[in-house]
């Protein structure tokens, strides 16, 4: 029952047992094939170790040889939405956060986002979970401020997006929308992640609850630019969560 309770409706004990069940989690991490082929049973032949197997046994091809690509960790970011709106919901994402890190902490990054972007993966490799949060928490400045997604996406894509961190990867977007700035810079920003990422995941809380629908500008602006857009307001919707985030 608890798995499917909404985080924001549940009492202080319900709570510190849902943190216990968080360390649990061990989301799946999406896969992409490596360039570099290494020696296997099965795929195509490789003619040069066939070639030097052959010269061992006295120029007779005896057996083929085959190569083929494995496939590696693809980088996964998550930029999680730490303004007053989402303070219900901040804890359980960051949560979530830390144990995307310590499943693959090598291809994992976390921001925060509000009014400022903070870069908060180095916490988040603390083994603890409390202490990863808490570690998190004095490193935040903006934490239960406002919301400017635009001016924050942009400052990312600036810093990080350009340098690698974004190309490629599967970034998700834990956030209600609720934008204080320009729809059309958020619209615009979203618009060049796309261009950027393998794929855009959007976790929206209030998805989970009856007859919500986005009609707020910033989730007006962001959604033609979401590959998928889940909710991320019980444990259930994170188990859900990341089985997206490992098929996109």
């Amino acid at each position: 029952m608890l798995r499917q309770r909404d985080v924001a409706d549940l009492t202080p004990a319900e709570r510190e047992h849902l943190r216990r069940l968080f360390a649990l989690v061990r989301p799946a991490s999406p896969m992409r094939p490596a360039r570099r082929r290494r020696p296997s049973a099965h795929g195509s032949v490789h003619p040069a170790r066939t070639v030097r197997r052959a010269l061992r046994d006295g120029g007779e091809v005896t057996r083929l040889l085959h190569r083929r690509a494995r496939p590696r960790p693809r980088r996964v970011v998550l930029l999680v939405d730490v303004s007053g709106s989402m303070s219900p919901y901040a804890d359980a994402l960051l949560r979530f956060a830390h144990a995307a890190v310590r499943a693959r902490p090598a291809s994992t990054e976390v921001f925060t986002i509000g009014t400022r972007l903070t870069r908060v993966t180095r916490e988040m490799r603390l083994r603890d979970p409390d202490r990863a949060l808490a570690a998190s928490g004095t490193a935040i400045p903006d934490w239960s401020g406002g919301t400017r997604l635009g001016e924050v996406l942009k400052a990312f894509l600036d810093r990080w997006g350009q340098r690698g961190t974004a190309r490629g990867a599967v970034v998700v977007v834990c956030s209600d929308g609720w934008e204080r700035g320009s729809p059309d810079l958020l619209r615009e920003q979203m618009a060049r992640l796309r261009r950027l990422a393998h794929a855009v995941v959007w976790v929206n809380p209030h998805k989970g609850r009856a007859g919500y629908e986005p009609l707020t500008g910033g989730m007006q602006a962001a959604l033609p630019s979401v590959d998928a857009f889940v909710s991320g307001h019980s444990l259930a919707a994170f188990e859900e969560l990341s089985g997206v985030i490992s098929r996109v």
